[in-house]
């Protein structure tokens, strides 16, 4: 067996690992439903990775010796952290939850034999599959995510997970029981969403853009589904049916300010991104950011994260209007 060639400085090992930062950030994600602690968990992955380096016994095992290390990462982080949903009502029981920008969804290469391929599929990173899995037991989230989304062999699994191939496939029936009786009842037999918005799913954001933009609270309404349910995490908040929200938003159009809403895409869902300008101030600032899940021909779900991540979705924080 040839030995792999070790880097010798940090500057030729970051070179090496680069290529890779971003899918290993994906799955990072995957595990633990933050986009912040991901950036953290891809550091801490890299960091041991550097310095376990002279254990690499082989070159083509790099990529895979580099999940290795974010999964058990990530294990560590769940485990040290608590983070782990006891049940799943809604989103605002996953107060961590954070949403993934297209665009950086959008960089990792697809492989040389299908260079049109979608390579994060949109069923694998909607906010829902997310939310699920964080009622997983860490081990049944990893083999999970794994077998399911990676693709990787149950004996490749083991190996990594130190555990039989017979507990690899008794935590994914156990990990796949567990998301049926979770997700809603569109998603849950052999759930295939497209990557690409519909027609549907564009008209609804042009609309909900729209209408938000003129103040129309009644136009807005109209394009939700008689039982929406809308959260916003870190938020406790839970709004369910859409005479639950219609006080809620005709207030924030007649009270807020003036609204400016950017179209961007997170999760493969639809999304705006909300700029106000509140009374008495000539700029519009970042506000936050929507995503929405369709069902049929209406918002079936609205998830409304804060301003904190508008860099990384490529947004400026004060909109030139």
């Amino acid at each position: 067996m040839m030995a792999a060639e070790v880097p010798t400085t940090e500057a030729e090992f970051a070179q090496r690992t680069e290529r890779h930062r971003r899918e290993l950030h994906v799955h990072c994600y995957r595990m633990v439903g933050n986009f912040e602690e991901a950036e953290d968990l891809v550091q801490e992955t890299l960091l041991r990775a550097w310095r376990a380096r002279e254990r690499l016994e082989r070159d083509e095992w790099f990529r895979a010796w580099l999940y290795k290390i974010a999964t058990n990462a990530c294990l560590d982080a769940i485990k040290r952290d608590g983070r782990r949903v006891p049940s799943l009502g809604s989103f605002r029981d996953v107060p961590w939850l954070q949403p993934y920008p297209d665009r950086l969804l959008d960089e990792i290469a697809p492989p040389a034999d299908e260079p049109h391929a979608t390579v994060v599929s949109r069923e694998t990173i909607e906010l829902t599959f997310l939310a699920v899995i964080q009622v997983l037991p860490p081990r049944q989230r990893a083999v999970l995510v794994l077998r399911e989304v990676l693709d990787w062999p149950a004996s490749d699994v083991a190996d990594l997970l130190e555990i039989s191939k017979a507990a690899v496939n008794s935590a994914l029936q156990r990990a796949r029981a567990t998301l049926r009786q979770h997700l809603p009842p569109d998603q849950r037999e052999e759930w295939v969403a497209p990557d690409e918005l519909s027609e549907t799913e564009r008209e609804l954001l042009a609309g909900f853009i729209d209408t938000h933009q003129r103040g129309d609270a009644d136009g807005a309404l109209a394009l939700i589904a008689e039982d929406v349910r809308v959260t916003m995490p870190p938020l406790p908040a839970l709004y369910e049916g859409r005479d639950a929200i219609a006080g809620l938003m005709r207030r924030g159009f007649e009270d807020s300010g003036e609204w400016r809403l950017v179209p961007v895409m997170a999760n493969r869902q639809p999304a705006a991104a909300s700029y106000l300008r509140a009374p008495g101030e000539t700029e519009f600032r970042a506000f936050k950011i929507d995503v929405l899940r369709i069902r049929g021909d209406r918002i079936a779900e609205l998830t409304t994260f804060g301003a904190k991540l508008f860099e990384a979705f490529g947004l400026p924080r004060v909109l030139e209007v």
